[in-house]
């Protein structure tokens, strides 16, 4: 992935080491797996992304896993004060609100980054909300997301991955393009999950019903021009043994965010 995007003219800006992974199988039920841990790799990681626009430079992420939203967010909140396309195949909405097992921040991204969380990692710093619910749209959940409701009744817009087949990705990226508060830029997370199974069985909560790599990298190119950054996330090089996968994302990145932030305006 590094040789296909420094041919396009990236710049490696250094890695942002997470903390030590660990389960947390006694940990208090009302915090999340890993909290602090997670808590201070938004902090570092949000710190060189700021650092990074500052340059004049625009940032790509490559994840981990979308927890990483959070330090976009509080980027945001910085420096850009933007919205946020969320693209996943999953809605990650759980919350405090509508479940008392919360615990996977990778599943309750979406949720935290509009404030829908603990304070505890959805208002680091006192930043929070990093986005407005007013100001995101998420595309990619398959019909059957026990959150889909709930998300569509809260943010600007919902795209599930169904309509995509259905009506194609230009017409997906139009209307987020044309949703008021999402005009003028917008955070770019992208969740390599948001594709089927059949093309990307290597992340770890593959669902059918998804986007083929045709659609994700039309989508992602018709959306990323007007990106300040974007992070890509979840894909599992354990599950892809020949790295069959990994060229299959590479390409999809390289060729999908080739002009990422080209016509955004701060």
């Amino acid at each position: 992935m590094y040789e296909a995007l420094q041919s396009r003219g990236a710049r490696d800006a250094g890695a942002v080491i997470p903390g030590r992974y660990e389960d947390d199988p006694g940990r208090d039920p009302r915090t999340l797996r890993n909290q602090v841990a997670i808590a201070e790799h938004a902090r570092r990681l949000a710190a060189r992304v700021v650092d990074i626009r500052r340059r004049g430079d625009v940032p790509l992420v490559l994840g981990g896993d979308c927890s990483l939203v959070i330090a976009a967010g509080m980027a945001s909140r910085v420096t850009e004060r933007g919205g946020l396309v969320h693209v996943d195949g999953h809605t990650d909405f759980r919350h405090p609100g509508n479940t008392s097992a919360i615990g996977a921040l990778a599943g309750e991204d979406l949720a935290a980054a509009i404030g829908r969380h603990l304070p505890e990692i959805a208002d680091l710093d006192g930043l929070g909300p990093y986005f407005d619910a007013e100001a995101t749209a998420h595309i990619g959940c398959r019909r059957d997301d026990e959150h889909l409701d709930e998300v569509s009744e809260t943010i600007a817009l919902t795209i599930p991955a169904d309509r995509i087949v259905l009506h194609g990705a230009a017409r997906a990226a139009a209307d987020v393009l044309a949703t008021p508060r999402l005009e003028r830029g917008f955070w770019l997370q992208v969740d390599v999950d948001v594709l089927d199974p059949e093309h990307m069985p290597a992340v770890d909560s593959p669902d059918p019903g998804g986007l083929s790599p045709e659609e994700l990298t039309r989508l992602l190119q018709e959306l990323a021009p007007r990106a300040w950054g974007a992070s890509v996330t979840v894909f599992d090089p354990d599950l892809d043994p020949t790295g069959a996968y990994a060229r299959e994302v590479a390409e999809i990145v390289a060729t999908g965010l080739c002009r990422l932030g080209s016509e955004y305006a701060s």
